[in-house]
């Protein structure tokens, strides 16, 4: 399942969590301003921007910031499967 890491007003973070929903992906979303272990595990990897997708649990599938054509691999590969 593709995890969403996300914070409270961040316009990308909406705008992701769109696109999946219009195309029918389950996410689970993790809300790093509550969650600091999530949050510290984002930085120790790297991450500055909202949201993070993590498609899988290979860390380099990982991606930051409102990527449509990212997004578009993601919903292929979920549809697929």
């Amino acid at each position: 399942m593709v995890v969403v890491y996300s914070k409270p007003g961040c316009g990308a973070c909406v705008a992701t969590k769109r696109v999946l929903d219009e195309a029918g992906v389950r996410y689970e979303t993790v809300d790093v301003s509550v969650d600091s272990a999530a949050h510290d595990m984002l930085v120790e990897r790297g991450f500055s921007a909202m949201p993070v997708v993590a498609p899988t649990d290979d860390v380099a599938s990982w991606f930051g910031g409102f990527r449509l054509q990212r997004l578009r691999k993601v919903i292929a590969a979920e549809t697929a499967a």
